[in-house]
C-alpha cells in the first residue's frame, strides 16, 4: 500500500554494484519498494542482476532493474577484485550518464567512485549510502597489498566528500567514518544515520520453537561462522554449562548466501563441512546455500534462536529478521547488533567464544519458554524501532530535504 501523498514526486536513480541477496541488496530493495511508495519513479541500476538468485522485489516489476557491464570480470585470476568493481561501477555510471535524462536524486551505493561521474548531471543531488569505509574491509598485510589499496582508499575518501549527502547504516558506522576519514571530518562532513529496516509483517505467519540453533550468513570468512559450529559443538562436551538436558533433539542449521562465481564461498563451505566432522556434529549440522526468501522465513519461523557470529560488524541485517521472526538473538558484543539487540530482552550479546555463546544456547535447551518470552519482546522492538515504515519515512525526509536544497 501507498503511503501519503507528498509534495514532490521524484525522479530517482539508484546505482548498485551487484544485486545480489546480502545485507546491502536488502537495504537497496527496501530503499526502492519505499520510495517507490510515496509516488517516486524509481529505478536501480547495477552490474549484475541474477533473476534466479535475488530478492523477490526486484523481478516483481515494483520497479525497474537495468544491467550494463556484466561482461566486465569481477577480478583477474581471484586478484584485483576492488579495481574491477570500480571498473564496473563506473562503466554503469557512465551508461547512466549519457544513455539516460536527468533524475532529481542519485542514491549511490556502497562504491564512491562514480560520484564524480553522477555530478556532471549538474541538477542532479548525490546521496552516498556508505554501508562501511572499505579502506577498513580490505587487507593491507603486505607492503604489495599496501601500495594497491592506497590510490583506491585515497579515491575513496575523495569521492565520497564530494556527495550531497552521506548516510550510514548505524552510529558504530559514523564513529568509523569519523576517525577513517579525517579530511572529511576535517571538512565538517557528517553523515547522517538511516539504519537498515525489515518487512515485519512477512513474518506475520505460524511460529514455533523447535530445537534448531540457526545461522544465516554469506559463506565468508569475515563473518565467522565457525564460532557457531564450535558453540553447538561445545553443548555436547565436558565443558557443556548443562549436559545432557534436551540435546537429543537439538540441531544446527547454517544458511546463507552463496555464491559459486567467488573461491572464498566454495572454500569456506568445505571447510565449514570438515569443522563440523572435527567436532564430531557433522550429523547434527545442515548447510544450507543461497536459501530463497520464503525458505528463509520458513526456517526462521522453526528455529528457537539466531547465532549471529561476525564480530564488529557495522550493522548486520539478520538480528532484525530473526527479531522480527520472534525469536531471540545470540550475538557477538560488538558493533551493530549493540545497537539491535537488547540483551537478555531480546537476546543475548556475548564475547566472540564458543564458550559464552554456549552459556544461552544451553538455557534456551532447557528453558524454551525463555525463547517465547523473549521472542515476543523482540518481535515488538523491531516494529517499533527498525520497521520498513520507519525506515521509509526516514529515507523519503533524506530525500527530500537534499533535492529541496538545490531548488532553494
Amino acid at each position: 500500500m501507498a503511503h501519503a501523498a507528498t509534495n514532490s514526486k521524484l525522479k530517482i536513480a539508484i546505482i548498485h554494484p551487484d544485486l545480489g541477496i546480502g545485507g546491502a541488496e536488502r537495504l537497496i530493495v527496501d530503499a526502492a519498494v519505499e520510495l517507490a511508495s510515496f509516488g517516486h519513479k524509481v529505478h536501480v541500476f547495477t552490474a549484475h542482476h541474477d533473476e534466479k538468485r535475488c530478492f523477490e522485489e526486484t523481478v516483481s516489476g515494483t520497479f525497474p532493474v537495468t544491467v550494463y557491464g556484466d561482461f566486465l570480470p569481477r577480478h583477474i585470476f581471484y586478484c584485483f577484485h576492488a579495481i574491477c568493481a570500480y571498473v564496473r561501477c563506473i562503466f554503469v555510471a557512465l551508461c547512466v550518464l549519457f544513455m539516460w535524462p536527468a533524475f532529481d536524486v542519485i542514491l549511490v551505493d556502497q562504491v564512491s567512485v562514480v560520484i564524480p561521474l553522477m555530478k556532471l548531471k549538474r541538477l542532479t543531488k548525490i546521496i552516498f549510502y556508505c554501508h562501511f569505509p572499505d579502506l577498513l574491509l580490505a587487507q593491507h598485510t603486505t607492503m604489495l597489498r599496501r601500495i594497491y589499496r592506497k590510490p583506491i582508499d585515497l579515491i575513496e575518501e575523495a569521492t565520497t566528500g564530494m556527495a550531497d549527502l552521506v548516510l550510514v547504516n548505524s552510529k558504530f558506522t559514523a564513529a568509523q567514518f569519523a576517525t577513517t576519514f579525517h579530511g572529511l571530518q576535517l571538512r565538517g562532513i557528517r553523515p547522517a544515520v538511516l539504519s537498515p529496516a525489515v518487512n515485519v509483517k512477512q513474518f506475520d505467519g505460524p511460529c514455533a520453537y523447535k530445537l534448531n540453533f540457526l545461522s544465516i550468513n554469506r559463506f565468508e570468512r569475515k563473518k565467522n561462522l565457525e564460532l557457531a559450529i564450535s558453540s553447538f559443538a561445545l553443548l555436547y562436551s565436558s565443558k557443556a554449562p548443562n549436559p545432557d538436558q534436551g540435546l537429543a533433539e537439538a540441531t544446527l542449521t547454517v544458511a546463507g548466501g552463496f555464491d559459486r562465481r567467488l573461491k572464498e564461498n566454495v572454500e569456506y563451505l568445505e571447510e565449514l563441512k570438515k569443522l563440523a566432522e572435527n567436532e564430531g556434529i557433522s550429523d547434527r549440522v545442515n548447510f544450507i546455500t543461497s536459501c530463497s526468501t520464503s525458505e528463509r522465513n520458513m526456517l526462521l519461523s522453526q528455529c528457537i534462536c539466531v547465532l549471529y557470529t561476525p564480530k564488529d560488524e557495522h550493522f548486520g541485517i539478520v538480528p532484525l529478521e530473526a527479531m522480527a521472526a520472534q525469536k531471540p538473538v545470540i550475538a557477538c558484543n560488538s558493533g551493530g547488533p549493540v545497537e539491535t539487540v537488547k540483551d537478555k530482552v531480546t537476546g543475548f550479546l556475548c564475547d566472540p567464544t564458543p564458550l559464552d555463546f554456549s552459556k544461552p544456547m544451553s538455557q534456551l535447551i532447557t528453558d524454551p519458554e525463555l525463547a517465547v518470552r523473549m521472542g515476543m519482546e523482540a518481535r515488538a522492538h523491531v516494529d517499533e524501532k527498525f520497521s520498513t515504515r520507519t525506515f521509509g519515512k526516514q529515507l523519503n525526509s533524506f530525500v527530500l530535504d537534499t533535492h529541496h536544497r538545490r531548488i532553494e
